[in-house]
């Protein structure tokens, strides 16, 4: 009896299996028990493992993200329109052409970095490519090379392709899923997700000046006093000089207007936004530098079929047809024709 139980128990190791091929539907011989196969014929990998996770709850984080977007819009039609009413006594009591010129400025700013946030926000962020699949004639030989067949979407997810569960479809060179945009950031929609990012930041540090030039207009002076007390040697007198600055801070603060306090505000914020955005900046750059996405850096078999890098992907990010490096030695092969 124990023979008969170990004889059916026990399978050879030479024994294959019959599979069918989700890309090609051709009938395939693999060793028994194999979790990941490829099919030769057409290139599509079938992961037999691979099981559907329940998407719940996904109703509720589109409606969670959405909330970030409209709190960001808030946030920054109160930037823009407390910067205006608080800066504009103090730019227009210079010159009326520099109140105008600020005025341009702001509004051109303004437009930018909300028509870029919402075109990232609610703009398509990469739809995979269409391809036929499922039947031998119709699917041609290495058509669907390392294609993975997605169980959310029920179809063909190419190798470029992950899917996201909170917007609930596959997405192209998917990056990351921001939450402040409410959308992923893709194929579709990188290129304005940085460019909003370029125009906050540089938003950001325009409302820092003009703030900062705005709040010694509104501000009331110090006392040359606390001032003065700044350069002594001693840790006492600079601490002491300290204190007197921070009291003479808080006594204007009493004195000052909610045109003061917002200038206060707009200050704080600006310098923190600009902080966090010009470092997502700086990494997002990086990652184009380097040819690949915040996904495909943390996929090991991805970094493999990852390029060279160099500015040439920069420039290719952006549409640039050429990088800097084959225009510069032009002009200097020019310069030094004409010396």
């Amino acid at each position: 009896m124990a023979d008969l139980l170990q004889e059916h128990c026990i399978t050879p190791i030479n024994e294959n299996s019959e599979v069918i091929c989700w890309g090609c539907g051709l009938r395939l011989l693999i060793p028994c028990h194999s979790p990941i196969f490829k099919c030769g014929w057409c290139g599509a990998v079938t992961n037999q493992n691979a099981r559907k996770r329940d998407s719940e709850y996904l109703l509720l984080r589109r409606w969670r993200d959405r909330c970030f977007v409209c709190v960001l819009l808030v946030f920054m039609t109160f930037i823009i329109c407390g910067g205006v009413w608080a800066v504009y006594p103090a730019v227009f009591s210079i010159s009326y052409s520099c109140g105008i010129f600020h005025s341009i400025i702001t509004s051109i700013l303004s437009v930018t970095t909300i028509y870029t946030l919402c075109c990232a926000a609610f703009g398509c962020a990469g739809t995979p490519p269409m391809v036929l699949w499922g039947s031998y004639p119709t699917v041609g030989k290495d058509h669907l090379e390392n294609y993975t067949f997605c169980l959310y979407c029920s179809k063909p997810k190419s190798p470029r392709a992950h899917h996201c569960r909170s917007c609930g479809k596959c997405i192209l060179d998917m990056d990351h899923h921001c939450p402040f945009i409410g959308n992923c950031v893709g194929a579709a929609n990188h290129r304005y997700f940085i460019a909003f990012l370029i125009s906050a930041v540089i938003s950001m540090i325009y409302v820092t000046f003009m703030s900062t030039y705005a709040g010694l207009y509104v501000w009331p002076p110090l006392s040359y006093r606390a001032l003065g007390r700044i350069h002594g040697y001693s840790s006492n007198m600079a601490s002491r000089a300290l204190k007197e600055i921070i009291f003479a801070l808080l006594r204007s603060a009493a004195l000052l207007s909610a045109r003061g306090l917002v200038l206060v505000y707009l200050f704080v914020s600006s310098v923190s936004v600009e902080i966090g955005l010009s470092i997502l900046l700086w990494q997002q750059l990086c990652y184009i530098y380097e040819g690949k996405t915040y996904l495909s850096s943390l996929n090991s078999h991805e970094n493999n079929d990852v390029g060279e890098k160099g500015c040439q992907n920069i420039s290719r990010f952006f549409g640039f047809p050429y990088s800097l490096s084959r225009i510069l030695p032009n002009f200097r092969k020019k310069i030094l024709k004409k010396k």
